[in-house]
């Protein structure tokens, strides 16, 4: 990517801030433009960036006007609602679907590479392990926004001259999350309750499980995905489904603390109870090995960023 024009959408959120200082040590001459609304996003995860900074919505017809006037070899879409317990589907669907598309039409125009995030939440509650192709049944109107811009993406691949490529992240967590509130990592809530020797709460028994992914994979996964020639839907996650409890049990000890789990009931109707990512085609197609597993990812990020 060096000396090359990349427009990161979403670039001062969680994802895109971590893409985006990525990118500019790895690639010290590609020319980076970020475009954040900063709803999510804060200026805070972008202290060093030496790009170009837009600040706009998406979902704002203009803003296109303005990133037309570049020439993109890569777009980076990881802008979106990422808020689950959003009920407005109008909103939801307007932001994460109907402005990908004008996505897509620029992109069209300027020949671009495309790395957009879709998300496992397209799964529902099917069964794992979650396959592309597979269980695509949605509970909620974030999960249906992502399912759309999937099923819009293998409708028109024939028809873009580029690739285009649709990550599904699993559960992220890591370094840039702390703007994302009540919707960052429940490892990240929970080092923060152990640090302040609170016992860690979680539901009830902690046996349910989730395909938890360190950010520093998913920046791998799009590094890859981008360079990798190839066009479709691909997992992103560890492969492995670990509990709650493993949570719990592996901040104990990288924090050195013994404190004991307090377990409280589901308030949730709908929960997912069990995801788990099948990469083998994430791995075959793009060369994507996740090289952090629970232990290694949680004691990386709590002794280099919480600590």
């Amino acid at each position: 990517m060096d000396n090359k024009n990349v427009l990161i959408t979403g670039g001062a959120g969680f994802i895109g801030s971590n893409l985006t200082k990525y990118i500019q040590e790895k690639y010290p001459t590609a020319k980076i433009v970020v475009l954040d609304k900063f709803f999510n996003g804060h200026f805070k995860n972008l202290i060093g960036f030496k790009g170009e900074l837009i600040a706009g919505d998406i979902s704002d017809i203009k803003i296109y006007e303005q990133l037309n006037n570049y020439k993109f070899d890569y777009i980076f879409h990881q802008a979106a609602i990422t808020d689950t317990t959003v009920l407005d589907q109008e909103k939801m669907i307007n932001v994460n679907t109907n402005s990908f598309k004008e996505i897509i039409k620029m992109g069209y125009k300027m020949n671009s590479v495309i790395v957009y995030a879709s998300s496992a939440a397209v799964y529902g509650n099917s069964p794992a392990p979650n396959k592309v192709g597979k269980g695509e049944i949605p509970e909620n109107v974030y999960g249906y926004s992502k399912y759309l811009l999937d099923q819009y993406v293998l409708q028109h691949k024939k028809r873009y001259p580029n690739n285009i490529i649709g990550l599904r992240y699993f559960n992220v967590y890591g370094p840039g999350e702390l703007y994302k509130g009540k919707m960052s990592s429940m490892i990240y809530q929970l080092a923060l309750q152990m640090k302040a020797g609170k016992n860690p709460r979680i539901f009830k028994k902690g046996e349910q499980k989730r395909d938890f992914v360190y950010v520093k994979d998913i920046i791998q996964a799009n590094i890859k995905a981008a360079l990798s020639g190839k066009s479709g839907i691909y997992n992103v996650g560890c492969g492995k489904a670990r509990t709650f409890n493993d949570i719990i049990s592996i901040l104990n000890t990288t924090m050195k603390t013994e404190l004991k789990t307090e377990y409280f009931d589901n308030p949730y109707d709908f929960y997912q109870d069990n995801t788990e990512a099948d990469i083998s085609k994430t791995e075959s197609d793009l060369d994507y090995t996740p090289e952090y597993n629970l232990e290694k990812g949680i004691e990386d990020y709590y002794n280099n960023y919480l600590k």
